[in-house]
């Protein structure tokens, strides 16, 4: 347990003390929302797996922070209409994961990077969609102007982290998908739907900071 007892619960300071309280807090690899059925054809794939990275934007609301989330445009040909933390395919002109999800941060929803301290990293995700995911933290400063990509970017809004670290709001599902079971989290704030990949990052955070 934490001893930071005068930190407020959900801030981004009490989180900031989570993480740098937990070494280890990146290490290994993760399997998401296939972690129960780690046999999955998918998740091993006969071909390398590409390399992406999403920032995990912690918004330093006084004393309770959120979460900054996108959905996905509706006309993308691939996971359109998600929900997901903004990000995308490591380039080869990107120095580090870091460094990619600070530029497809701007490019889709135009979040300057001087707003965005960077803390660190979870552990990478393996997708059975064939990528090993970075997820970046960062600490947002308020008061932002997004201005977002409508080629990629539908939408923008926050979900309170209170909200997101309360196991009560993750709920295990599964689906068949070209005649094999796909198993993912599944966690509803209002009329938005977080669920697959992003879900199973969050799950992650939870369990290595709040569990």
């Amino acid at each position: 347990m934490m001893d930071h007892v005068s930190l407020a619960p959900f801030s981004s300071a009490e989180f900031r003390a989570r993480f740098a309280a937990q070494p280890d807090a990146h290490a290994g690899e993760d399997y998401g929302d296939h972690r129960f059925n780690p046999g999955h054809p998918r998740l091993n794939p006969g071909k390398p797996l590409r390399n992406a990275a999403v920032l995990i934007p912690l918004v330093d609301h006084d004393g309770e922070a959120t979460v900054l989330l996108t959905k996905r445009a509706e006309k993308l040909r691939n996971h359109s209409g998600q929900v997901a933390f903004p990000g995308g395919t490591i380039d080869a002109t990107d120095a580090s994961p870091e460094a990619a999800a600070l530029r497809e941060t701007f490019e889709e929803i135009g979040l300057d990077r001087d707003r965005i301290e960077i803390i660190g990293r979870m552990p990478d995700y393996v997708a059975g969609s064939g990528y090993r995911i970075a997820p970046v933290l960062g600490i947002v400063r308020p008061g932002f102007a997004l201005r977002l990509n409508a080629d990629e970017v539908d939408a923008a809004f926050e979900v309170p982290l209170r909200f997101l670290m309360d196991a009560a709001n993750h709920k295990r599902d599964s689906r068949m998908w070209n005649d094999l079971e796909w198993f993912f989290y599944d966690m509803p704030y209002g009329d938005r739907r977080i669920w697959g990949v992003t879900a199973g990052i969050i799950r992650t955070l939870y369990e290595r900071l709040y569990a």
